[in-house]
């Protein structure tokens, strides 16, 4: 176990989350990831995962800060996760609420048309640091990471990621088809759960 101590409330999550659900077509997507984080370990370098969605609004930001936090809580180091979009929009305050049902301690800490967020998971853990920009942003890597495409239109409309090592597909549905709808907090909630516990099965490969 990771010595950056998970919240407990997000332990207790975490505690829940059940990969048996997850599909025999799904681990079969999630099986490109787990090779390549692998790979890079066992050559003893830096991991570097950026979640590639259309806006970065959603589900890039899900993955990316479910990926870090099972990182953690299984003891993998020296990974490092990021989000981008093909385009910059502002990360849906929909999300934020999500995550911190689920045990996520939030912080905004600008405002205007896209506001940055810290997102922690630990006490002693370093923030994640959550806005919205293109996946090619210089707050991003350059070079030596894995892109993986997590909404199927940015798959479509970004058929080259400059820098990348190797390109994965791992797509989820848009939660977005539920805003402004009483469907609206079940859906995200079952969609940070979904990635939650692929990101469980994909990293729990590799806990001590």
């Amino acid at each position: 176990m990771s010595s950056l101590n998970l919240y407990e409330s997000l332990v207790a999550t975490i505690a829940t989350l059940d990969v048996n659900t997850v599909s025999a077509e799904r681990q079969k997507v999630l099986q490109p990831l787990i090779k390549y984080i692998k790979d890079k370990r066992d050559e003893n370098l830096p991991i570097r995962l950026n979640f590639i969605c259309t806006h970065n609004s959603r589900r890039s930001h899900l993955s990316q800060i479910w990926a870090q936090c099972m990182a953690a809580h299984y003891g993998l180091s020296n990974v490092h996760c990021y989000s981008g979009g093909t385009e910059t929009t502002a990360l849906f305050p929909k999300v934020l609420e999500t995550l911190i049902k689920q045990g996520f301690i939030t912080q905004q800490l600008a405002s205007e048309n896209n506001p940055v967020y810290a997102i922690k998971y630990g006490a002693n853990a370093p923030a994640i640091i959550g806005f919205s920009k293109t996946y090619d942003d210089d707050f991003n890597p350059s070079s030596e990471f894995a892109a993986i495409m997590t909404c199927f239109s940015a798959d479509e409309a970004c058929p080259i990621v400059l820098g990348c090592e190797e390109r994965i597909a791992i797509t989820y549905k848009d939660p977005k088809i539920s805003d402004g709808t009483l469907q609206q907090n079940e859906v995200y909630l079952e969609r940070s759960f979904q990635i939650a516990t692929e990101m469980k099965l994909v990293f729990r490969c590799f806990g001590s």
